[in-house]
């Protein structure tokens, strides 16, 4: 495989970027120790939060165990779902994660959805544990977004940008590959917009607001919020960037640069209607 990825305007020049690497034997890819990495990471700073704040860290780690499963299956069930006209003739590469081919809202939202039934069933708050959660989640996502660096995935149309990746044609799927990247290729290389690299940088710029904002929330589920806020705004400005975007079936759409759109949109009136109880309480608490 050639190896080649450059950032010509950076003059970054790697010759030789693996997919994977063998320990004993056995293959390993990049692509699943970097976002098991960033798991890691995730959970360790939730696991921290929750001691810090007095909750019940065991109750924190065997609901982030059950979430990370639940994200993983739910990362790949959404991309399947939405790549389906190729899967239902490849029934056999469902469950085959080593080349890539899972989605993040997908995870999010798996995890989401276990952490909700696990605070349920034990009767906790789930605003509190979203936003004790979410920065690591966050973490998460930084360091996992290389994932897709390693797979040459993940990338946007040609660019003669700062930040413009060349990768040869030779080792990205035909699909990914537009007219004007096939215009623009030199020396075998195609020349794109790294997404995940631009993703990357945005979570941190994100994940800087929410340990600022954490001192100074005003309501549990605030954290979470401002989260799906920045981080919708991000995703659907640079999904609309991407060759490999998945799209709704019919209207043909980038499924998660709408629902970008609608979480962002929703963690707005939520935040500005949380913050105008708080208000009115504060005001009749004054005139009492």
């Amino acid at each position: 495989m050639d190896g080649r990825i450059a950032f010509p305007h950076l003059h970054l020049y790697f010759e030789s970027i693996g997919k994977s690497f063998r320990v004993f034997g056995f293959e390993i890819a990049y692509y699943g120790v970097v976002i098991a990495v960033g798991m890691l990471l995730g959970v360790m700073y939730a696991l921290r939060e929750a001691k810090r704040t007095g909750q019940n860290v065991d109750h924190y780690f065997n609901m982030l165990m059950i979430a990370i499963v639940s994200g993983i299956i739910g990362a790949r069930i959404y991309y399947v779902a939405f790549r389906w006209d190729y899967y239902r003739y490849h029934i056999s590469e469902i469950i085959n994660y080593r080349n890539g081919g899972i989605a993040i809202y997908g995870g999010v939202i798996g995890a989401v959805a276990a952490i909700w039934i696990y605070t349920r069933v034990k009767k906790m708050s789930f605003r509190l544990v979203t936003d004790t959660c979410c920065p690591g989640l966050l973490i998460g996502q930084i360091l996992g977004r290389w994932g897709n660096f390693f797979n040459r995935e993940a990338f946007g149309d040609y660019t003669d940008g700062l930040f413009a990746m060349q990768l040869p044609r030779s080792v990205v799927r035909s699909s990914d590959v537009t007219e004007k990247m096939a215009k623009n290729i030199a020396d075998g290389m195609i020349q794109v917009h790294p997404t995940f690299l631009y993703e990357s940088l945005w979570n941190i710029g994100v994940f800087v607001i929410l340990m600022i904002c954490k001192k100074r929330k005003k309501f549990d589920g605030e954290l979470f919020l401002l989260y799906l806020l920045g981080y919708g705004i991000g995703r659907a400005w640079i999904e609309g960037l991407r060759t490999d975007q998945l799209l709704i079936p019919v209207i043909k759409v980038p499924v998660s640069q709408v629902l970008s759109v609608v979480l962002a949109v929703c963690a707005a009136v939520l935040l500005i209607i949380n913050r105008r109880k708080l208000k009115k309480l504060v005001d009749s608490d004054g005139n009492l």
